[in-house]
């Protein structure tokens, strides 16, 4: 951490950035919200198809697990190693390699053999781990006082990838084309990565002299920092631990005629989805403080319905509240990250996305673990993700964000 304390007592120095010209910013941009939407494919549609990976290799569900913990530490990986690169060169080759390893990792996932299978799920997690923070760092140093708007508009996108993963993967399933989709969607990727290397991001950062004081240690200092990242590892590891385990909490909370338990998550993206697409609209007219508050409530009362519900619909309705409630919180949190540290955000969002890697990584193993303390109670274990909520309704008191410019 002694880098980041470094980076921000940096008062007589700030960095700046070369813009690109408003036509090239909005190309750029669609361009990336298309990544973004390739980018919800990819990382969600292991779920939906691993009964199929279980059934091909006899796995049980400790080594079908390992497929998340590769995926993430992959991710981990990314993150950590993006910080430096976007640091170094700009926006510009952390994307376009996130993209591309994304596309080749997704390409051989259905692999002859298992490692080959985990191995490739490594490669589109490190690709991840490139492309997610560059592209929202990208957005919110471009978009000024519009960036939690256009990060909205961004998620937005992840999210209408995410929710249509499980449709694609039953389709693909039923028609024995799970390969097919994956070249396709592998090589869409590299398409987008080979057209996003020729787009003009702007320069690296460089120093310049010319500001003093760009950011008091009020608005950006070591504190803040600490704050900010237990909102991302909170965050991240709430919205992982709800949608990770809600199948299976609906699976047990009440009879079903059919399989449509599985669709518990599908609720909660829609949710996720939805809420951003409104977020985006809301944030031009209200204070993201606000915002994030009424989300949060909303976020715990979703909560609550989903863990003590007993009905299909309450289950699903709770699911959805749960994801719209915390649709605009990660747009939020990428924003301050982008306005209290500037440029230097590239360096200190590297730790705030390895912090949401290890959130997303830690949180829902931490949601079964309790459970299995209660008897195997997921109405116990999804506890977890409600005190997530409370968590951050605190940290954000504390951080008093309408306070900081």
């Amino acid at each position: 951490m002694a880098w980041l304390r470094q980076n921000a007592m940096m008062s007589s120095k700030t960095q700046t950035l070369e813009i690109a010209s408003p036509s090239s910013q909005s190309l750029i941009f669609y361009l990336l919200c298309a990544g973004f939407v390739l980018n919800g494919i990819v990382i969600s549609m292991i779920g939906p198809i691993l009964p199929m990976f279980m059934a091909k290799w006899g796995l049980n569900v400790s080594r079908a697990g390992l497929f998340s913990l590769v995926q993430f530490s992959g991710s981990f990986v990314g993150v950590l190693t993006s910080s430096v690169l976007i640091s170094a060169k700009g926006f510009r080759p952390a994307i376009t390699l996130g993209v591309a390893l994304l596309g080749v990792g997704f390409a051989l996932l259905n692999a002859p053999t298992f490692a080959l299978a985990l191995a490739a799920s490594g490669i589109y997690g490190l690709g991840y781990g490139f492309a997610t923070p560059g592209t929202n760092l990208w957005v919110g140093e471009s978009y000024g006082a519009r960036r939690a708007s256009a990060l909205s508009v961004m998620n937005l996108a992840w999210g209408a990838g995410a929710i249509s993963s499980s449709p694609l993967a039953m389709l693909t399933m039923r028609t024995s084309r799970v390969s097919l989709a994956l070249y396709i969607v592998g090589t869409l990727c590299a398409v987008l990565a080979i057209v996003l290397l020729r787009m003009p991001f702007g320069k690296p950062p460089q120093q310049d002299n010319s500001v003093p004081g760009a950011t008091s240690d009020k608005t950006a200092g070591t504190g803040v920092a600490a704050l900010l990242g237990i909102l991302f590892f909170v965050y991240v590891g709430t919205e992982v631990g709800t949608s990770y385990w809600a199948p299976a909490h609906a699976q047990r909370a009440t009879a079903w005629g059919s399989n449509t338990w599985a669709l518990a998550p599908m609720f909660f993206f829609a949710g996720l989805l939805g809420g951003r697409g409104a977020a985006a609209a809301i944030l031009l007219r209200l204070k993201e403080v606000t915002v994030a508050v009424a989300g949060l409530l909303l976020a715990a009362t979703g909560e609550l319905v989903f863990l003590t519900a007993h009905s299909p619909v309450t289950l699903f309705g709770g699911a959805f509240l749960a994801g719209l409630g915390l649709a605009s919180i990660f747009p939020i949190l990428i924003a301050w990250l982008s306005k209290w540290y500037g440029t230097r955000a590239r360096k200190v969002g590297g730790v705030m996305f390895a912090l949401a890697a290890l959130g997303s990584a830690l949180v829902p193993p931490l949601v079964g673990v309790v459970s299995g303390r209660h008897a195997g109670s997921l109405r116990i274990g999804l506890l977890v993700p409600l005190v997530g909520c409370a968590v951050m309704l605190t940290v954000i008191g504390i951080l008093r964000p309408g306070t900081r410019g």
